[in-house]
């Protein structure tokens, strides 16, 4: 394999961080072609007991083979979702932003809870979750969250995340008892490193530091360590209070910017898509994706694919693979 004998080549190691990519990349090959390898012998096999089956019925050996094709289907579905993941930056870490909108607490507090959801979904999956920027909420939740979620197709699986959360429930900031509806809009990004070319030129920067403050108390620097950099042509502002170095954050920074003009090209290119076809697609607060029923029955739905379930617990403990796997085989059409 080509990436085999690259890391075979004298000086591989010099660049540790393209080493490491160049490592991923290549485990995460290897892993496509043993689970491809694994399905062929689970085929071979329930073909070789159908055989048997014909040849000589058995009600024991019937079921053993029932329960191995319902198996065998889950795991051609898993595969499948694979194969879907194709796009040019599917594979990389994501960075996922949540913005609670108008409402104050009852919004803010939205938003801590997605935040809850989004970091139990990558844990669930083995991904590593870093908080990038963390703003807390007045009285309760947070004014706006930046993650880092690091993890091979982290991208490729929360990019079906992007757009307006919607929540209605009886607020426990609310006295009198009221039924309140809040939102979130979550945006999320590949994370690219500085060998991505995207062009970023300094004169269009206006680049600021200010005192870290963090979630609980954490990160908080006696130093102006956290960083704050403005793309003046777009208007775009990206933050970085994670590390303890201001250098370190400002490389952070800067590839969130990156991942932020990637996203307004792609924004472009669609709407540029939807002009040609006559697709007219309402922006804003209205638009949201889907939507969290607390009262007064428990349901969530995805309003894309019509996703729907009334475990809202699960949902919020993190289970969103139903809804992350019905966009993206929605997006074959």
């Amino acid at each position: 394999m080509e990436l085999d004998e690259m890391m075979l080549e004298p000086g591989f190691w010099d660049d540790q961080q393209g080493a490491q990519t160049v490592i991923n990349e290549s485990n995460a090959l290897k892993a496509i072609v043993n689970q491809y390898q694994e399905l062929v012998d689970t085929y071979d096999n329930i073909d070789m007991t159908l055989e048997l089956l014909r040849e000589e019925p058995d009600v024991e050996l019937q079921e053993e083979l029932g329960d191995e094709v319902v198996d065998f289907k889950k795991q051609m579905a898993d595969f499948e979702l694979q194969m879907l993941l194709s796009g040019p930056y599917d594979a990389n870490n994501a960075i996922l932003e949540l913005h609670p909108g108008a409402g104050g607490t009852e919004s803010q507090d939205w938003g801590s809870l997605l935040l809850r959801m989004y970091t139990r979904w990558a844990e669930h999956h083995g991904f590593k979750v870093e908080t990038i920027d963390y703003l807390p909420g007045d009285e309760a939740g947070i004014k706006s969250v930046t993650l880092g979620i690091k993890g091979h197709n982290a991208y490729g699986y929360l990019k079906a995340e992007k757009g307006v959360h919607r929540l209605v429930r009886i607020s426990p900031f609310d006295s009198s008892g009221r039924r309140h509806t809040s939102f979130v809009s979550c945006d999320v990004m590949p994370e690219f490193t500085d060998d991505v070319e995207i062009e970023v030129r300094s004169e269009d920067l206006k680049i600021d530091t200010y005192r870290s403050t963090g979630a609980g108390g954490q990160h908080v620097n006696t130093t102006d360590s956290a960083v704050r950099i403005t793309h003046m042509p777009t208007g775009i502002v990206v933050q970085c209070q994670a590390e303890r170095s201001q250098i370190k954050n400002r490389e952070k920074a800067m590839n969130m910017l990156k991942a932020k003009l990637y996203q307004v090209e792609l924004e472009k290119q669609q709407a540029a898509l939807d002009d040609i076809r006559g697709e007219q697609k309402e922006i804003g607060w209205g638009s949201q994706i889907r939507s969290y029923v607390f009262h007064p029955y428990s349901m969530v739905k995805d309003h894309r694919t019509n996703e729907e379930t009334g475990n809202i617990g699960a949902v919020m403990d993190g289970e969103l693979d139903a809804f992350i796997h019905a966009y993206l085989r929605s997006q074959m059409n």
